[in-house]
């Protein structure tokens, strides 16, 4: 499975970007799509998922009412939209999947087997 995300850029503070992640390869109809930031100096960390069957869905709580995740599975793409950013939300943010259907491991990002190249989000203020 390959793992293509775009939609990054630079943002005002209060602004938005729309993150998409398409998934081309081996590809499945079920399993686990989420997405990750990491700041330069910080760890990874989980910003939302969505699993592909009954659409189960998390957020961290950063970023809860703010961003949206969603998608298209006929088109294998997730999408990560992203509102009302603030400069804290600057990372670089990667897609990342998992057949696995169990949402309990969700947030960890040992529980993916699969992860994009990521793309830059930089939010000034």
């Amino acid at each position: 499975v390959q793992l293509q995300a775009s939609g990054g850029g630079l943002v005002q503070a209060g602004g938005s970007l729309r993150l998409s992640c398409a998934a081309s390869g081996r590809t499945f109809s079920s399993g686990i799509m989420g997405w990750f930031r990491q700041a330069p100096g910080k760890e990874r960390e989980f910003v939302a998922s969505i699993r592909q069957s009954g659409g189960t869905i998390y957020y961290a709580d950063s970023v809860k009412g703010r961003f949206t995740i969603s998608r298209d599975n006929a088109k294998n793409t997730v999408y990560l939209q992203m509102n009302a950013l603030k400069p804290e939300d600057t990372a670089v943010y990667h897609c990342a999947a998992t057949a696995s259907t169990w949402v309990g491991g969700a947030r960890n990002p040992a529980h993916y087997d699969y992860w994009g190249q990521g793309t830059q989000v930089t939010v000034s203020s």
